[in-house]
């Protein structure tokens, strides 16, 4: 029993309460001084830089990718911060650390080649615009809405609803379908009986009714005639040109349009299993 309590006077667990105490006070305080920090710095961004002649500029949609982007590196800048003063306040030898941290720099800088990958190529996609955020597109064979663009990975939402985290090195060819207008292509299957002058005529009046209801339209459509698809479907084609995303609404509205009048008339039509929309 003596023994035990020579050990613990030895230990002076006054001065190792203490010391727990002070450490924990600077602790808070230092997560305060961050939250305050980070405040600041989160309003002076938004207020100097995303209202910047530079960005003012750029289209809402760049505007909006790169204000992400920027947000993304000062909050990895400041919480690389944080992580320090913590380290340097609990005393451990961050010098020490980063030594250790070289003799395992090539297993490191192994692991990291993927990451400086993504960040370069991340970066080229913004240097070529090559989408912003809201744009439609394809990557890495996902369909989808950019939601954003990160100095690793890029988030595409899914028509479906899924979010989809793709490293930027894995993009390696971009589809953006919300650069410029779009073609909706209609085939509307005929036997090759029908009389296709009066097919004409009811697709001008429809269009004449019609078009001007739908101000996402682009231009006139194009009535193209008759066309043989590739599985020898005998068809009459018409082509829409639209805003970029209107593309499917337009297809789906018009084949239903042009098709209801067509039947409306009293003219035939046979049954087809495809009726996909072509874009």
């Amino acid at each position: 029993m003596t023994f035990i309590l020579n050990y613990f006077n030895k230990l002076k667990l006054e001065n190792i309460l203490l010391t727990l105490l002070e450490k924990a006070v600077s602790l808070v305080l230092l997560l305060i001084f961050f939250s305050l920090l980070k405040s600041v710095v989160n309003y002076l961004f938004e207020k100097a830089v995303e209202k910047s002649l530079p960005f003012s500029r750029q289209t809402a949609a760049r505007r909006k990718t790169l204000s992400k982007l920027l947000y993304n590196l000062i909050n990895y800048v400041l919480y690389f911060l944080l992580v320090y003063w913590v380290l340097s306040l609990l005393s451990i030898p961050v010098s020490s650390l980063l030594a250790g941290a070289g003799i395992a720099g090539v297993a490191i800088g192994l692991g990291a080649q993927g990451f400086l990958s993504d960040v370069i190529n991340g970066f080229f996609i913004l240097f070529e615009n090559q989408f912003e955020v809201g744009d439609t597109v394809t990557l890495a064979d996902i369909n989808g809405t950019i939601i954003s663009v990160g100095i690793r990975t890029t988030q595409v939402k899914g028509f479906d609803g899924t979010l989809h985290y793709i490293p930027n090195r894995n993009i390696t060819i971009v589809s953006n379908l919300s650069r410029g207008d779009m073609r909706a292509l209609i085939e509307i299957p005929l036997y090759a009986t029908t009389d296709l002058n009066l097919v004409t005529k009811i697709i001008e009046d429809v269009n004449q009714k019609e078009v001007a209801k739908h101000p996402e339209i682009v231009g006139q459509p194009n009535i193209m005639g008759p066309q043989l698809n590739a599985n020898g479907q005998f068809s009459f084609r018409i082509t829409i040109y639209t805003k970029n995303g209107q593309q499917y609404l337009i297809y789906h509205t018009f084949y239903r349009l042009y098709q209801e009048a067509i039947l409306n008339a009293g003219i035939p039509l046979p049954t087809t299993t495809n009726l996909t929309p072509q874009v």
